[in-house]
């Protein structure tokens, strides 16, 4: 028997959710070495990203990756999300939505679209932070 995740699918449940309800979606995602977001909006190692359908290009959203393109000031950029990494997905409007608990030394393969392998190092990652965590409102 196959003991595969429900997260994936709760994520994608959610997604779908807030479209219907004509809600903006936002992911909540903990950055690790495996993890390919714009470094410079990475804020004490976790990044909070919009995820409609007008923010983003490319979505997918599988069992183990969410990949996308979207522009960070102008500048359309690729990322690579493993599934593991995500903390959360909620409505911008009303904060209603799921959030996971932190994996930690979760290790997943490369995704084929990843840099890894074609000469480039994954980031250094940031050492998580100590305490309790804490969620914040994200304006637009």
């Amino acid at each position: 028997m196959n003991d595969r995740s429900t997260k994936p699918y709760l994520i994608r449940a959610i997604h779908e959710w807030c479209a219907d309800e004509g809600y903006t979606p936002y992911l909540a995602v903990a950055v690790d070495g495996n993890t390919r977001v714009p470094a410079e909006f990475v804020r004490n190692g976790e990044i909070v990203l919009n995820i409609a359908a007008t923010a983003t290009r490319n979505l997918t959203m599988g069992n183990d990756w969410i990949q996308f393109s979207a522009r960070f000031n102008g500048v359309s950029r690729e990322l690579t999300i493993p599934i593991a990494a995500v903390t959360g997905i909620f409505a911008r409007e009303n904060g209603q939505g799921m959030f996971f608990p932190k994996e930690e030394g979760t290790e997943v393969a490369m995704s084929p679209g990843s840099q890894q392998g074609k000469g480039e190092e994954p980031p250094e990652p940031t050492p998580p932070t100590r305490g309790k965590p804490k969620l914040q409102v994200v304006k637009k």
